[in-house]
């Protein structure tokens, strides 16, 4: 069977995997503290909700009904209640959670809106941002939803996934971020020719910390242009990524870093989606005959998005796939700092325990013509098909 060269081995290594304890760590000015638990990325979460003492502010891809849902919504009422400013935009297209579920926020004295939600030409693109902010002072993002599967543990096949709570001087600019998101989803006239500016006219700075933003641009948007030149002169890229499938100049970029240093890729063993890790593996050949190592998690389902790059470290909520570095809405904290890039480089080999490495000759014994055929085929749709028709139809191309 595919994927289960080693099954016992794979299986014992995912049982004994646990996820790291939250760790903090401060890097040019910005207090981090890093949660890889489930259970501690909702408890952060809604400690920062319970914090707030004049606005909150939230921005999340999915937001189902369930138990988590119910109690985040939960929080954001009693917030408004307490007269607390809350401000709410959820993707119309991922959540399930919709005005009647958050009718009581709005009740209290919150305000809710949805992120495209009518039917149309544009409804292709997602809003896939994960953003917390509580009173300018403290922020929370990374890959998560609110959703029970997010914030549960690998022992209950949870999303293993990252939220990183910030305070410093880069709150102000995801509040800013966050402000000009907001005023585009309240206005009854806004277009995608809008939102298109705002992202291709992004300021992200140019110090040691940095948001960069990815979205429908006709041209590289700042985080994908940001990553792809951090790799130029690079000689260590490490990655934990949920959906790997980039355009083949950027493979090539990776290769390069291969070939002056080191390359160690975490990625999807399990997903919710078959056609990702196809795509991911149509690549291995590729990456192994330049000396990059790979590993797949198998410890659960992976939906991680972290990226360090020589000293530089990207966490956010984008991943390394056509849909995330062109088209929907993403948000990346870029920061250039030694001593958190290799405290990012630890956790990412402590997924190593809950995956089985892909070595050339593991790799060599999966490919044969059949998966060959299948892991082509998945990556066509997912990287040409998927990206180019919902590029002509929302960019106009």
């Amino acid at each position: 069977m595919e994927g289960t060269s080693n099954p016992i081995g794979v299986r014992a290594a995912s049982a004994s995997y646990h996820a790291e304890r939250s760790f903090a760590v401060s890097a040019k000015g910005q207090d981090l503290v890093f949660h890889p638990g489930g259970p501690e990325r909702r408890e952060a979460l809604i400690s920062l909700i319970d914090s707030a003492e004049e606005r909150l502010r939230l921005c999340f891809y999915i937001f189902a009904k369930d138990a988590s849902g119910q109690a985040v919504r939960d929080a954001l009422v009693a917030a408004a209640r307490r007269g607390v400013d809350v401000q709410l935009i959820v993707d119309g297209f991922g959540a399930d959670a919709g005005p009647r579920f958050f009718a009581p926020l709005v009740e209290a004295g919150g305000r809710f809106f949805e992120f495209s939600p009518r039917w149309g030409q544009r409804y292709l693109i997602r809003n896939h941002q994960k953003i917390a902010i509580a009173d300018g002072r403290e922020a929370m993002l990374g890959g998560f939803n609110i959703e029970d599967d997010y914030f549960a543990s690998a022992a209950d096949d949870g999303w293993n996934d990252l939220g990183v709570t910030v305070r410093g001087p880069v709150v102000a600019d995801l509040s800013r971020w966050f402000g000009e998101l907001k005023k585009w989803v309240a206005s009854p006239s806004g277009n995608w020719l809008a939102i298109r500016r705002m992202v291709r006219e992004w300021q992200p700075g140019s110090g040691a910390v940095s948001v960069v933003i990815g979205g429908p641009t006709r041209m590289l948007s700042t985080w994908a242009r940001h990553v792809a030149r951090d790799m130029v002169e690079a000689d260590r890229l490490d990655m934990v990524m949920a959906y790997f499938s980039p355009p083949y100049w950027l493979m090539r970029r990776i290769g390069h870093v291969a070939r002056r240093g080191e390359v160690r890729l975490v990625l999807a063993g399990k997903s919710d989606n078959g056609a990702t890790i196809g795509a991911a593996r149509s690549l291995y050949n590729y990456l192994l005959k330049r000396r990059a190592r790979i590993w797949e998690f198998t410890a659960c389902k992976l939906h991680e998005k972290l990226i360090v790059v020589g000293d530089v470290t990207y966490v956010g909520s984008a991943n390394f796939d056509m849909r995330s570095l062109y088209l929907n809405l993403e948000i990346m904290l870029r920061i250039e700092d030694p001593a958190l890039a290799e405290r990012m480089r630890e956790h990412i080999a402590f997924h190593r325990s809950g995956s089985e490495e892909i070595t050339p000759s593991l790799h060599k014994r999966r490919a044969n013509v059949f998966s060959r055929v299948r892991w082509w085929l998945a990556w066509f749709l997912v990287t040409v098909v998927d990206y180019t028709v919902t590029r002509r139809l929302d960019l106009g191309e």
